[in-house]
């Protein structure tokens, strides 16, 4: 009798359960994916236009080097964009052409391209368009201090961690090497744009000179267990160059993980071939050294059938892929990330961090409260399934390194200025092992944010409890 009673409970708490994920659900269905058949033929006869515009051919959009060599960049990409007849602003190309004209690096592969919707944005288009293309605010504050832009948009501080060329070490067993200084698209809200290149610009390699005596730091010093190859976009180097550096970095036993920090999974897929799956999966040693696959996608809307693809050439080889997500206006609206998590759980990609877009104020436009990932956390990641929310939330302090945002210990609120914008102390991850300066920071005004989503079509209501985060 105890029990019958008590199973009363049980099935009134599985209902009240049955009617959240109802309500999550009413979310969910917001957001499409590009595996989705309807966003699939839209984005194949977007790929035949740019085909017939580029005289390309099926084959031609299977070859990751086609697309490399076709990226849409400088005023002759501008014009082939409008000759495409994608719908741009008058902002977007006035900031795209000022950004040509004072060197800024910008560019779109042909494949990133074909994700747009033409006729038009929508909200599903700007969390695609506004990864690449840059507003107004981002390119004056970069011409502002063009002049500077290598220390004064260096937000990590990277030439104070640098021992050696090419190398960059923050943390105690893990380094940074840095072999090419590109990628095949640039990103609006690139942690390293006071360095990268344009796509493709002869500038952007380094000899093998220089690569080697990188490289030779490493054997000197023990306490580096991990490498992280990243750049710029470190498969843009052939394949050949990328199964040196594997081989070199074989050599040294106390290396017993690579990583490699790339967003070609999402920019051309089609790089991940399988010769490169298997030159990859050739030094994926279990017991001795893992080689792992760490990637930007922004929302569900960028997985595609070819990125599936990718995927499963990846994990025949027994790489494991992590997702760091960079959560910014366009991907911060409610049950969007949950949306995304969940597809990326389905095709084999762990999510990994949910990541502050750094704080740097020429991304101003970009960022979100430290309030608002606090309130995703919380409300909407915590709904999951704990395998599937297996992210965390984190904020580079500069100089520093990542601290993680659920953490009160790592932080305090000690200001509010007069537009309500939130001042923190942040403590770095070394304050309980030796003396550190904490860094402070101004956030972005809640109001401001909740204004801009207002503009963006949500829904105030749905963000209420965010006031409620710190």
């Amino acid at each position: 009798m105890k029990y019958t009673a008590r199973r009363g409970e049980g099935v009134r708490r599985s209902r009240f359960l049955d009617q959240m994920w109802m309500k999550m659900r009413k979310y969910l269905e917001r957001y499409r994916s590009g595996l989705d058949p309807e966003i699939i033929n839209i984005r194949m006869e977007n790929k035949r236009r740019i085909l017939q515009l580029l005289s390309g051919s099926e084959d031609d959009w299977k070859n990751y080097k086609w697309h490399f060599k076709n990226v849409f960049k400088g005023e002759e990409g501008l014009r082939q964009i409008i000759k495409l007849k994608v719908k741009l602003s008058e902002e977007e190309v006035d900031a795209i052409s000022k950004a040509v004209e004072n060197q800024i690096p910008w560019g779109i592969t042909p494949y990133y391209l074909h994700l747009f919707q033409f006729n038009g944005k929508t909200m599903e288009d700007l969390q695609v368009r506004k990864q690449v293309i840059p507003s107004r605010f981002y390119v004056s504050k970069m011409i502002e201090h063009l002049d500077e832009k290598e220390t004064y948009f260096d937000f990590m501080g990277e030439h104070d961690t640098t021992p050696c060329n090419l190398i960059t070490r923050r943390y105690v067993t893990i380094a940074i090497i840095k072999p090419y200084d590109s990628c095949p698209q640039i990103c609006v809200y690139c942690q390293r744009n006071w360095m990268v290149k344009e796509p493709f610009d002869k500038a952007a390699s380094h000899s093998i000179r220089e690569i080697d005596e990188a490289l030779n730091w490493f054997p000197e010093h023990e306490a580096i267990r991990e490498i992280l190859i990243t750049g710029g976009d470190p498969f843009v180097l052939n394949n050949k160059m990328i199964e040196y550096l594997l081989g070199r970095i074989a050599e040294i036993d106390h290396i017993e993980s690579v990583r490699w920090g790339t967003r070609t999974l999402v920019t051309v897929p089609m790089r991940i071939d399988g010769e490169l799956a298997e030159i990859l999966g050739e030094y994926n040693i279990i017991g001795k050294r893992t080689i792992s696959v760490v990637t930007h996608i922004e929302s569900a809307y960028e997985i595609t059938p070819e990125m599936v693809e990718a995927v499963k050439m990846l994990k025949k080889q027994g790489i494991n892929i992590y997702n760091q997500q960079v959560y910014t206006l366009y991907t911060s609206r409610r049950f969007q990330t949950v949306h995304l998590r969940i597809l990326l759980r389905k095709i084999g990609i762990d999510p990994y961090y949910t990541f502050y877009a750094k704080g740097k104020r020429e991304h101003e436009e970009y960022l979100v409260p430290i309030a608002r990932i606090l309130q995703e956390r919380k409300e909407e990641a915590r709904l999951l399934p704990g395998l599937f929310r297996t992210d965390e939330p984190v904020f580079n302090v500069p100089k520093l390194g990542k601290t993680h945002l659920r953490a009160w210990q790592d932080r305090e609120l000690i200001g509010i200025t007069e537009k309500g914008e939130r001042v923190y102390i942040f403590h770095p991850w070394e304050k309980g092992i030796c003396r550190t300066e904490g860094y402070v920071y101004r956030d972005i005004s809640i109001g401001e944010y909740l204004d801009k989503l207002k503009k963006l079509g949500e829904n105030m209501e749905d963000y209420r409890t965010i006031w409620h985060y710190f």
